[in-house]
């Protein structure tokens, strides 16, 4: 960072009414502050407003202020702008959210967009938060939209490590890059417990697997997007280590977290190849099971169709048979060969005749 420049060069607007401070963690207010003064690692004030913040920064010049914002209203922010000189298109992305990540530098002024994330175990699905910081020589301010992360745990870790916090706001900001990014180790534990459960689904015939393959992949995308731009922003950072003269300790920290960044990103492509694979695999075992089924209804209609012919065949056969013995059983007074002696031999033979043949056909033609 570059070095700080006195409070009273700043451009200074009046100062806004008084806002409520609560704790970071907190998700039921729209909005949720929490400003705390340092001086040399160490918190020498938690202002009620940032009015008062303002003030006790202008009387400490050495000091540092770290505020916290949740869902921020539009007059914050245009009130943090005007007191530290934010850029107003750093200012409006920080109002709209829904950017992707990226490092952005407007004079001594650094704007960071993080997207962290969680898993939800009961839904096993991964909830996504976006989060922007602002960092400057003196002061360090975070805007989060979402639940992730929990900024209070890396507040908390930093005041318990004065001499890493006495490092001033970039120490915050690698801090709050190693939080996301530690955050990232549950999300990436959960993703593979998914893709385990999901090959024994495949294979045990689930049919609802391939709507769970789908959903799945879509968050990995979004994964993708979390983690991909980070190694580059990463980097970047790195890369003005000796321009800004980054002290020792934090370049360490910072490759560590570059590390893991890379890590983490080689993993998330590495599920969505095998979902990809995975899916490929279920389309081609679905398509078995379809060919098996229609295969299984053809050999029963064929099976059905041989039990039809047999029938028709016996149902010819007899109905020869049963046809002459129903016209001379009609008892008419004249009928030809009524009164003929060999009138009975020769209709049961012409019977016989009859269905013989008709079985011969049939046994020819493998009805039979």
């Amino acid at each position: 960072m570059s070095e700080r420049r006195p409070r009273a060069a700043r451009r200074r607007q009046p100062e806004p009414a008084p806002a409520p401070v609560a704790p970071e963690s907190s998700a039921e207010a729209p909005s949720v502050i929490q400003a705390t003064l340092y001086r040399e690692g160490r918190k020498v004030a938690s202002p009620a407003t940032l009015a008062e913040t303002y003030r006790q920064l202008r009387e400490h010049p050495d000091g540092m202020a770290w505020i916290g914002l949740h869902r921020p209203t539009e007059a914050e922010l245009h009130s943090l702008a005007a007191e530290f000189d934010l850029h107003e298109l750093a200012v409006e992305d920080a109002l709209e959210a829904h950017q992707r990540p990226k490092l952005e530098r407007y004079g001594d002024t650094l704007f960071v967009v993080l997207r962290a994330a969680r898993y939800l175990d009961a839904q096993e699905e991964v909830d996504f938060g976006e989060l922007h910081v602002f960092v400057g020589p003196d002061f360090l301010i975070s805007v989060r939209h979402g639940a992730a992360p929990d900024l209070s745990a890396v507040r908390r870790r930093m005041e318990e490590n004065p001499d890493l916090l006495a490092l001033g706001p970039e120490a915050v900001l690698y801090a709050i890059l190693d939080a996301v990014v530690d955050g990232y180790a549950p999300v990436v534990a959960g993703v593979q417990n998914d893709v385990d459960e999901i090959e024994t689904e495949v294979f045990g015939g689930d049919p609802a697997v391939s709507r769970r393959i789908y959903e799945l992949s879509r968050e990995m995308v979004e994964f993708q997007r979390a983690t991909r731009p980070l190694v580059g922003m990463l980097h970047g950072l790195m890369a003005g280590f000796a321009k800004y003269g980054t002290d020792e300790e934090l370049q360490r920290y910072l490759r560590d977290v570059a590390d893991h960044v890379t890590h983490t990103s080689e993993r998330v492509d590495g599920f969505r190849q095998a979902l990809t694979e995975i899916l490929t695999v279920n389309a081609t075992l679905v398509t078995q099971q379809q060919n098996a089924e229609m295969r299984a209804l053809a050999e029963a209609g064929f099976e059905q169709n041989e039990e039809i012919k047999k029938i028709s065949s016996w149902a010819a056969i007899l109905f020869a048979p049963t046809l002459v013995g129903t016209i001379y059983g009609m008892n008419f007074d004249h009928m030809p060969e009524l009164h003929w002696a060999a009138g009975y031999p020769f209709a049961v033979l012409l019977m016989a005749v009859v269905c013989t043949s008709l079985y011969v056909i049939f046994k020819r033609k493998d009805w039979l």
